[in-house]
């Protein structure tokens, strides 16, 4: 929905500074997710560590021209020109065209908005709210009822005072039902949640102890969750859970009671029966006097319990017990925190520091316990001291002990001061010295810090075991994890993030200051490693973040990436994963426009933002600018599951000079069909065509955005110079052998040698990305900053290199390409590309990132 800038002053009771006119659709609250400034109303919010208005400089630059502040924060010496407003603290100024809408708080006047949004809809809405499982409850309530009816649901884990608006915001016109979390961590926090989600249902999950301390009381703390139901007409809980019962007792709710329960059969859903074999639950149950059975590809405690709550809700809600058995049978795992990894010495590594609450530990115990791979394996676990508990220290840490006697955990490693000072003295160890204690069902060891037991001989002696890290994030187990992974290769990719900025500002300079930069990560950021690029590069704020394939968007998103991601491949099989993360596809077709406006269609979604191709001269994919422009228009107007976000093409030879005659062709036939796409449509479309090669060549083409690819891996594709080296292949020398004149050296003895020599082995060959091409002395390498050139066939994982006149010895550094050896000098050699070299480096080789 759009709404006016007049009526948004008028809902949030703002002062408003600048008489612009404009349509809001989008609310942003993080300058790094803006996506159209056009039509978007940042507010600019405080917290803690960060100050909203100080992106504002920056926004404004980008195309944004909304903003809510404090009440104060700008002094105005003429109301009737915002070019005058400057910041009270001498910062601000030059926001000539803006709206500035003054408030007391941005974050209320951001839940008031919100709160008014909702009042437009009547339609069941969803509140849920819990300790645990509330993000799971949500994704598989949405799974189940999204086939039947057009959802909207909060992103992610948006369930927080500013998260909750933002998601209630996404409301549309042709929802038919809204599915809301609701956190909180303090007393009186859930009435501004309630206020804006106005829930109609309500679903309690699990209780647990996080953010205990704040609370007088586990039942205070429920009371607080259950307010969120006040006005609903149904909640669905857990009456098997003695506190929740008690409180709705308590609470005088006066609603539908959709309790479900293990051991009570008067409950609206009565569990008889849970039957798990391999890797799947049968749960047999009676919903309102109705027998169902239903599979749930899951066995894990944590699971069964989200699977109750969201079989009610979507029983409630009309589905079928006949349909909800086929949906549970093919619900998707929501993203864990829990990441496993393969460790050194037969270890394998859980590992969990998203939270310490003891609710969480006894999840991860959970899935450490039905992990498949433990038979034979002993269970370790790791823990750091626990914050938040809301109980005594000693209680605390014999419940975190019991926990893991009846998870079967037989080694207990402790870090932190608390813990060992409670468990090492009352199980018998010494709080100096020895630091080992006997505990009832395992061992037990103490260390101060993460560093002190990296030290031990406790950590060394870690063989065969599945292995628990669970710590809060202050302690660093980072570094445990580090240390246990099973380090395999000693050929690595160093990639110098500090590089990659310089490279970026580089470009910057060539750029104007209000063009947009759109920056390729895809093929793993050329083999540079696209998830820790990609957050150096949203640190520094580009605009706009672009892969190959939704796979390549989808691994950006699991790690943490929140700038705006472009699709340039897209495939019709991955539209929903599109849909899920966030990822905005590149159109070139009628065949995917049409296929993806139904997919969008089906899954309730409007106004998705994607970026039209033309074909200019390329042949490869696009739009005819000429042919097609028309109906691409008509298609677009009659529908509105899509936007166009952008309009594209690319330049064949921006990298010469020769070309330049055919580029202004090309450019000629981009800005008329991109200038009638624009005429077209009332909201901002960006237009770009420019690459690296461009920004630099044609300055007056960059238009609203230009494409940064191989020239951010520090490679000037107009005269292939390096501009910074980013990546650089390193190995070692793992073998030195002298052999004879006339031996050889080799498969197939390609490598004869024409005097006595010292030849090396190193172990990195064709399989993690050397080009056979380069053997039999076409290539070298550096060895101490020589010349070592390949000898016979490259191998599949080992090459061998001719190091007779260089002094060097078993262990020394191995530079395949980097910053002694540019890449350029490779490719030149083998008569391709720098592009086909970097992005040919296999992903068994570790990449290691440093930057000052």
């Amino acid at each position: 929905m759009k709404y006016t800038i007049e009526k948004i002053t008028t809902l949030i009771g703002a002062r408003r500074i600048g008489d612009t006119e404009a349509v809001v659709s989008w609310l942003l609250t993080d300058s790094r997710s803006l996506c159209f400034p056009e039509e978007t109303l940042f507010f600019a919010l405080r917290s803690g560590r960060n100050d909203g208005h100080n992106y504002i400089p920056e926004l404004y630059r980008r195309g944004v021209r909304n903003f809510v502040v404090e009440r104060g924060y700008f002094r105005v010496s003429d109301v009737t020109r915002v070019s005058d407003v400057t910041a009270s603290t001498g910062t601000g100024g030059g926001l000539a065209g803006a709206n500035i809408l003054e408030v007391v708080s941005p974050l209320e006047a951001l839940q008031r908005l919100a709160e008014r949004h909702r009042d437009e809809f009547d339609v069941p809405i969803v509140g849920i709210t819990g300790s645990n499982g509330k993000t799971m409850v949500k994704e598989w309530l949405y799974q189940l009822l999204s086939p039947y009816k057009i959802v909207t649901r909060s992103p992610k884990s948006y369930n927080s005072q500013i998260g909750v608006p933002l998601s209630v915001w996404l409301l549309g016109g042709q929802t038919e039902v809204g599915l809301f979390e609701a956190g909180i961590s303090q007393p009186g926090e859930m009435q501004a949640l309630r206020d804006i989600i106005q829930p109609s249902i309500g679903v309690l999950t699990s209780l647990g102890t996080a953010h205990q301390e704040n609370f007088r009381s586990m039942d205070e703390k429920c009371q607080e969750k259950l307010s969120l139901f006040h006005d609903a007409k149904v909640v669905a809980y857990n009456s098997d859970d003695n506190v929740v019962s008690r409180c709705m007792r308590k609470s005088g709710y006066h609603g539908e009671k959709l309790s479900w329960s293990k051991e009570d059969p008067q409950a609206a859903m009565f569990i008889k029966k849970i039957e798990r074999r391999n890797t799947v639950s049968t749960l047999y149950y009676i919903y309102k006097g109705k027998e169902g059975t239903y599979h749930l590809p899951f066995i894990d405690d944590a699971s069964v319990e989200c699977s109750i709550a969201a079989a009610v809700v979507a029983l409630y809600l009309g589905v079928t017990p006949e349909e909800l058995d086929v949906r549970m049978s093919q619900l998707e795992p929501v993203a864990m925190r829990l990441e496993v990894k393969e460790g050194q010495h037969g270890c394998t590594l859980i590992n969990d520091s998203y939270n310490s609450d003891i609710n969480s530990l006894d999840i991860a115990l959970d899935f450490m316990s039905r992990r498949p791979d433990q038979e034979g394996k002993s269970r370790t676990l790791i823990l750091s001291d626990i914050y938040q508990s809301g109980v005594t220290p000693h209680e605390l840490y014999h419940r975190v002990m019991e926990l893991a006697v009846k998870r079967g955990v037989t080694k207990f490693i402790g870090i932190g001061k608390e813990i060992k000072r409670i468990l090492a003295a009352e199980g018998g160890g010494q709080i100096a010295g020895d630091q080992t204690a006997k505990l009832p069902g395992t061992v037990a060891f103490f260390f101060d810090d993460v560093e002190e037991f990296l030290r031990s001989e406790v950590f060394k002696g870690l063989r065969n075991e599945i292995v628990l890290i669970k710590g809060a994030r202050d302690f660093g187990f980072d570094q445990i994890t580090e240390m246990l992974e099973q380090k395999v290769h000693e050929t690595i990719l160093e990639v110098n993030l500090n590089a990659v900025v310089e490279n970026l500002n580089h470009f910057r300079s060539y750029m104007k200051p209000d063009t947009k930069i759109i920056c390729m990560v895809k093929a793993d950021a050329y083999g540079a490693g696209a998830v820790e690029v990609s957050k150096t590069l949203q640190d520094h704020r580009v605009d706009y973040l672009a892969v190959a394939v939704a796979d390549e968007g989808v691994t950006l998103r699991k790690n943490g990436i929140t700038s705006n991601i472009m699709i340039m491949n897209p495939e019709m099989t991955a539209f929903k994963t599109m849909f899920d993360y966030d990822l905005e596809p590149e159109v070139y077709s009628f065949r995917i426009m049409d296929a993806l406006i139904k997919a969008a269609e089906k899954e309730g979604i409007t106004n998705y933002p994607v970026h039209i191709k033309l074909d200019t001269g390329m042949h490869r994919l696009g739009f005819d600018p000429v042919q097609d422009i028309d109906e691409v228009i008509n298609r677009l107007k009659h529908q509105n599951a899509i936007i166009p976000r952008s309009v594209f093409s690319h330049f064949v030879g921006s990298d010469s000079d020769d070309f330049d005659t055919f580029s202004t062709h090309q450019f000629e036939l981009f800005d008329t069909a991109s200038k009638k796409l624009q005429s077209a449509f009332e909201h901002k479309i960006l237009r770009h065509i420019c690459n690296s090669a461009g920004i630099e060549h044609f300055p007056e083409r960059q238009l609203d955005a230009c494409r940064l690819g191989i020239g951010l891996y520090g490679v000037d594709s107009r005269d292939n110079h390096i501009i910074n080296t980013v990546s650089t292949l390193k190995t070692t020398i793992l073998q030195l052998r002298h052999v004879p004149k006339d031996e050889t050296v080799g498969y197939s003895r390609k490598g004869v040698l024409t005097r006595d020599s010292v030849i090396a082995a190193i172990p990195i060959g064709y399989a993690d990305g050397l080009n056979r091409h380069l053997g039999r002395g076409k290539g070298y390498c550096l060895v101490n900053g020589q010349k070592a050139p390949y000898v016979g066939n490259i191998c599949m994982d080992v090459a061998l290199i001719d190091v007779t006149d260089i002094p060097c010895k078993e262990g020394d550094t191995v530079e395949i390409f980097g910053e002694h050896l540019p890449v350029t000098v490779l490719s030149d050699i083998l008569d391709t590309i720098p592009y086909e070299v970097l992005t040919g480096v296999s992903n068994r080789v570790k990449k290691v990132y440093y930057q000052d």
